[in-house]
């Protein structure tokens, strides 16, 4: 009996092919081939109505570069729709959008149905913001369309989507999920090029380790990007390794 996919993701855009790149490999492929995510990728050039299945044209009030037509995009949301029987929630790649982070992958990763339209060239017509529940950006730069930021975006979600990363605590380890940056992480050998690998990781004491890696977290975050210590609300353990921290610093000092 074939399983329910956990979430449905759509993408529309005039280079499908773009989208083998998560499809093909690594964790997303699996989850994809075990139908726990469902994917697919579509043309928008399949949703337009001339002979030359045109999806772009000259800027109304003139100046440079071409505009993404409206009418595709609502004739797939229209055919969506009708297939479905149900609304997508639309989400649009944009240099405008808010900053996409770990906490709207984790909240999105619950969403049953997604949707991204993928813009080129100098954007899509104003009109399909309609169609638009939520626009994201990557960060202040732009890239030449949408179907990069879509792949991150899709990649990150579908992390917390039950049973695409095997081991959950994987991606509760992560950087960001906290608002603390990851641990610094070791393997064989244990010292190369003289650089060796901490002692507490090969003590088999858990506790410890637990510990030296909370450590290692703080320390990283506060260092790299106190931005997002500072929203963070620590725990009781965190707590306690800020005090040991302190008291290594005073007594490093004496």
């Amino acid at each position: 009996m074939k399983m329910t996919p956990k979430i449905e993701i759509d993408v529309v855009t005039i280079f499908p092919e773009m989208f083998e790149a998560i499809t093909k490999y690594g964790v997303l492929s699996r989850a994809i081939k075990e139908n726990i995510v469902a994917f697919k990728a579509h043309n928008l050039r399949d949703y337009t109505r001339d002979k030359h299945r045109v999806t772009d044209l000259y800027a109304y009030g003139g100046g440079p570069g071409m505009v993404m037509k409206p009418e595709p995009f609502f004739d797939f949301y229209d055919y969506y729709i009708e297939k479905k029987e149900k609304k997508p929630y639309v989400i649009m790649p944009s240099p405008q959008g808010k900053p996409f982070d770990s906490t709207d992958a984790e909240r999105l990763a619950k969403k049953r149905n997604i949707v991204f339209f993928c813009g080129r060239y100098e954007g899509i017509d104003e009109r399909v913001m309609n169609l638009v529940d939520e626009e994201f950006s990557i960060g202040d730069f732009v890239v030449t369309g949408g179907e990069l930021p879509s792949m991150l975006m899709i990649d990150a979600l579908c992390r917390f989507v039950p049973g695409v990363v095997g081991d959950i605590n994987s991606v509760k380890n992560d950087s960001f999920y906290n608002q603390l940056l990851d641990h610094p992480h070791y393997t064989k050998p244990r010292e190369f090029r003289g650089m060796k690998v901490p002692e507490v990781l090969l003590s088999g004491n858990h506790k410890k380790i637990e510990e030296y890696r909370k450590k290692e977290s703080i320390l990283r975050t506060i260092l790299k990007r106190p931005d997002l210590f500072i929203k963070h609300d620590l725990d009781e353990m965190e707590k306690k390794v800020i005090v040991n921290i302190i008291r290594e610093l005073i007594l490093n000092e004496k």
